[in-house]
């Protein structure tokens, strides 16, 4: 009897070029055999790194009308996974989404900041209301910048001793997720980590991964699509952390090989077959 795929409902923005956002939520989500249906909260011709004056459509207004419709086909929605968000009023819009969806996972990558600094878009409410959305959600995937912003404390500099990671993990919970994962965290015993917890086993988890001397946009975004697929096909939190690490590293590995310009992201297409393999993931440990 056919089994109709998960179904993903994806509140994010859509940048035309440099692999980021829905650009690579849809193909990677799709590779995990999920069904991914992108609510846009905004066009632009590129992200916003690096690529001069960008192109920008405000989406706002699609949100709703989107949802009710949903509602009048009685669409079922096994994930609700948002990102980054434009407004306040975004963020009131994905509350209701999740609310109209209870059964399904709650996943929010809050999207704020990274190295150390906000983005200019996040002001303090907006950064206030982002921490209310992250009280209803069941899986958040902050990186180490936007966990402190969470937080509401200054963004760590000095590498993260296991007894302050697994504080900042347990007072993030406290907030609402049953899991959190915070990425790309360099830590006091020499290694760049990604770490998480499990809220109800009081469990904590560390994947470490290798350093490569570049950035690229739209890693956090694919490492928070693996890790919502793992969930969905049954892994636990380590086993979809250690599959989404994996993953990310072998396309920034990949794409370093290959000397592409940073600003355009990884190259997807060279490393998106590798989400069939089942066997794909790399070794995780307790924190």
């Amino acid at each position: 009897m056919y089994k109709r795929p998960q179904r993903v409902a994806a509140i994010h923005d859509l940048s035309g070029f440099g692999r980021c956002s829905l650009s690579v939520i849809l193909p990677v989500l799709s590779a995990m055999g999920m069904q991914v249906c992108p609510i846009p909260t905004a066009v632009l011709s590129t992200h916003t790194g690096g690529f001069g004056e960008v192109e920008f459509r405000d989406l706002t207004d699609y949100i709703m009308p989107t949802l009710a419709h949903y509602r009048r086909l009685g669409l079922e929605f096994e994930c609700v996974y948002s990102g980054f968000l434009g407004s306040e009023a975004q963020i009131d819009h994905c509350v209701e989404f999740f609310a109209s969806y209870p059964d399904a996972l709650s996943v929010v990558d809050p999207v704020m900041g990274d190295h150390g600094k906000p983005y200019k878009t996040y002001n303090a409410a907006m950064q206030r209301r982002m921490i209310e959305l992250a009280a209803v959600a069941d899986v958040i995937t902050p990186n180490l910048t936007e966990a402190c912003i969470l937080l509401g404390e200054p963004y760590a500099f000095e590498p993260l001793t296991q007894s302050k990671a697994k504080s900042m993990l347990v007072r993030l919970s406290e907030k609402g997720p049953h899991y959190v994962v915070i990425t790309g965290v360099n830590m006091a015993a020499g290694t760049m980590s990604n770490i998480g917890y499990d809220k109800e086993r009081g469990a904590f988890w560390c994947v470490d991964c290798d350093y490569v001397p570049v950035s690229y946009p739209g890693t956090g975004d694919i490492f928070a699509s693996v890790l919502t697929g793992g969930f969905l096909g049954g892994d636990s939190l380590p086993i979809a952390m250690a599959r989404a690490t994996q993953f990310v590293e072998t396309a920034i590995k990949t794409t370093f090989s290959y000397g592409t310009e940073t600003r355009e992201g990884v190259m997807l297409e060279r490393t998106l077959h590798l989400l069939g393999d089942k066997d794909l993931v790399a070794k995780y440990r307790i924190l």
